[in-house]
């Protein structure tokens, strides 16, 4: 089963930006055989005042646009609507509220500080185990 992982990176080699503050998330695919390829660069464009405001008055912010507080009205929503089709994401830090927003839409959040290619690998890894049934604990 073939699987997408969104990685927040300034460098494209170190996993170093906190989600927040991500412009932009490096998307990679994930194959049967677990290895992974960047496959595209997905740019997140913030909502302006103006819709913001709007959002917040029609929908009570619950709609997932954003005006940029992460609180589950902002920046956070919008962000998480960008990678929504992805089962992981990885970033320096993932706040309280984003993981809660992930968690909804049933994507795994990895908050770590590495570089992009250890991070892939013990994921999908992970991921692998997970899929196979696999024991993730040592045997002797």
């Amino acid at each position: 089963m073939e699987y997408k992982i969104a990685v927040a990176s300034s460098d494209g080699v170190n996993v170093d930006l906190h989600f927040g503050a991500a412009e932009s998330f490096l998307i990679f695919a994930v194959s049967d055989d677990g290895t992974f390829e960047l496959k595209e660069k997905r740019e997140y464009k913030e909502v302006s005042e103006l819709q913001a405001a709007d959002c917040a008055e029609k929908a009570n912010c619950k709609s997932g646009c954003g005006n940029g507080n992460g609180n589950g009205c902002g920046g956070g929503s919008a962000k998480v609507e960008v990678i929504g089709d992805v089962r992981a994401v990885v970033a320096a830090k993932i706040g309280f509220n984003v993981t809660k927003q992930l968690e909804r839409k049933a994507i795994a959040s990895f908050d770590v500080e590495t570089t992009v290619q250890e991070a892939l690998e013990k994921i999908t890894k992970y991921f692998y185990s997970v899929d196979n049934h696999i024991s993730l604990v040592n045997r002797r």
